[in-house]
């Protein structure tokens, strides 16, 4: 397994990627509709360029040379030091391999040498993914609902101390 940071002609695999996770993700938490308008406002592949040249930093997880997963983190508060991760997404044929663990560990390396001090990430509250955060030494710090177009997203902001 390799992780290494994607670049502007890595867009085109997170645009592949993206669909193919998000279904098996939250088919059974959210609407399809709300499935393909997340895709769209996320992970077009302008919307990516954007988001990489707002400086959200991209990574790629790889199995045998095919990319598996993708992670993106960015600093959210410069003051209390806080980074968040803002996207972790593996394949469901990854799911298990400690392919998200490994990413997880990988950004928190990264951000621990920039300085950082706490990692934050939202989660759907349904999702199972809460409990792989737990494990991985994340606590609940907040519930939201944060309004999105016609949708209301339902989150737990997880926090880790690093």
């Amino acid at each position: 397994m390799l992780i290494r940071q994607a670049t502007f002609n890595d867009i085109p695999v997170i645009h592949q990627l993206a669909p193919r996770i998000w279904r098996n993700t939250y088919s059974k938490i959210i609407s399809e509709e709300q499935i393909v308008f997340m895709l769209d406002k996320m992970y077009a592949e302008e919307v990516l360029k954007q988001q990489f040249e707002d400086g959200i930093q991209f990574l790629l997880a790889e199995r045998d040379k095919e990319a598996v997963g993708f992670a993106g983190y960015a600093l959210k508060e410069q003051e209390n030091k806080i980074y968040s991760i803002q996207k972790l997404y593996i394949l469901p044929s990854e799911q298990g391999r400690g392919t998200g663990k490994k990413l997880v560990h990988y950004i928190a390396s990264l951000v621990k040498e920039l300085g950082g001090e706490v990692l934050e990430l939202n989660v759907n509250r349904s999702n199972p993914a809460v409990n792989f955060y737990k494990k991985l030494g994340f606590e609940i710090y907040e519930s939201i609902d944060i309004p999105y177009y016609q949708f209301v997203l339902n989150d737990f902001v997880m926090r880790k101390k690093l």
